[in-house]
């Protein structure tokens, strides 16, 4: 299992790690805000076109084969710029990155899944996101070191080596899992199962949380300043966000598997804790800021194993791969919607107008979440009433 935790914080790691020093280039490279929007857009962009294209390309010719590919690609596109400093291999690297994440990304979770039983699911998943967390938290950190040592050139050649490495790794150590049959399938077919609300709920709970995530990580900064906090303050509140969400995963994996959480009521307090997080966001000072990133951090550490674990749990194995590529779509829907609302509602009215615009949304999606439980528990409770 550790090379596919190895695999989760590669790409988180080689996400963010770029993400948060590409304004340290030099003016040749980024020419303005728009260059580096779009070169922090490229990346997630070729996420969200493939990630269920290569997730489907798992389940038909396995998925180790898929993740030790988009290991060695994610190599090859780091060493693109680290061999050749040019603002456009700069382009084609950062792409490169991107489409080889979404093929690495989506199988890795599935190998999660099918690796382990249903009862160790949510402590597997919690683990995956516990390393996936700190390659969040450690890339800006290590990447911004790196950029510091020797220029972008050298934290682009480190993710190749660490991309090498991990393939590596993965191709020797991870047993391999062979396709399984599966009856054809339709396009049709699909839609229903990505309308059911087996697979949406979960999904949409997904998104909610990396919403929240990307919010907390991106705008807390910007409420501390306003405040009059420094940058040690701030940077010490995401962090605080980024380790509470860390370390509560495993956690709840384990409860989960224990019998001590469920995933609906997981599910649901994880969007309460998130939604009551970006409400505090609107209190004043330091204290509102790390209330904000303890519970956002703490209801996307509940969110992220459970939500993982049901959609693993109730998917057919031999669709595993593409149930965890469209999952990881939503994700990233959510990881660009929430911050696209909250400054949208920001620039119209203020910062805390977004945060509460996020926090009713967020919170109308717990309403909805513990009252689907109520009716769904009804229906079973008629199924089991009616087979007696």
């Amino acid at each position: 299992m550790r090379p596919l935790y190895a695999a989760g914080f590669t790409t988180a790691f080689g996400a963010h790690g770029i993400a948060a020093n590409l304004g340290a280039l030099s003016d040749d490279a980024v020419t303005s805000l728009l260059v580096l929007g779009g070169l922090l857009a490229l990346y997630d962009g070729a996420e969200v076109v493939l990630k269920p294209v290569f997730g489907s390309l798992a389940d038909r010719v396995g998925a180790k084969p898929v993740l030790v590919a988009g290991l060695f690609a994610f190599a090859a596109a780091s060493a693109l710029y680290a061999l050749a400093d040019s603002p456009a291999w700069l382009w084609a690297a950062r792409l490169g990155q991107g489409a080889a994440a979404s093929a690495f990304s989506p199988s890795a979770s599935a190998l999660v899944a099918r690796l382990n039983p249903t009862a160790k699911r949510g402590r597997a998943f919690g683990s995956y996101g516990f390393h996936k967390s700190i390659g969040y938290t450690l890339g800006p950190l290590l990447g911004g070191v790196l950029v510091w040592a020797g220029g972008l050139r050298l934290l682009f050649a480190v993710l190749a080596v660490l991309g090498v490495a991990v393939g590596a790794w993965a191709a020797l150590a991870v047993p391999a899992v062979p396709p399984l049959p599966k009856r054809r399938q339709t396009l049709l077919d699909l839609a229903r199962r990505l309308a059911d609300p087996v697979f949406l709920g979960p999904t949409a709970a997904l998104a909610a949380a990396t919403a929240g995530l990307s919010v907390g990580v991106g705008f807390l900064p910007v409420s501390g300043a306003a405040a009059g906090l420094g940058t040690v303050a701030t940077g010490a509140a995401v962090s605080v966000l980024a380790a509470t969400a860390a370390f509560v995963q495993p956690s709840a994996g384990r409860a989960l598997d224990d019998g001590r959480l469920t995933t609906r009521a997981g599910l649901t307090a994880g969007l309460v804790l998130t939604s009551a997080g970006l409400a505090c966001a609107l209190l004043p000072g330091l204290t509102g800021i790390l209330l904000a990133a303890a519970l956002i951090g703490a209801g996307t550490g509940l969110i992220t194993p459970l939500g993982f674990a049901a959609l693993a749990t109730r998917t057919p194995e031999e669709r595993l791969g593409q149930t965890m590529g469209a999952a990881e779509l939503g994700r990233e829907l959510g990881d660009a919607g929430g911050p696209l609302l909250v400054a949208a509602v920001a620039t119209a009215a203020t910062l805390a107008y977004g945060y509460a615009a996020l926090a009713l949304l967020i919170g109308a999606g717990a309403v909805l979440a513990a009252s689907g439980s109520t009716r769904l528990r009804a229906r079973e409770r008629e199924m089991r009433g009616s087979g007696e």
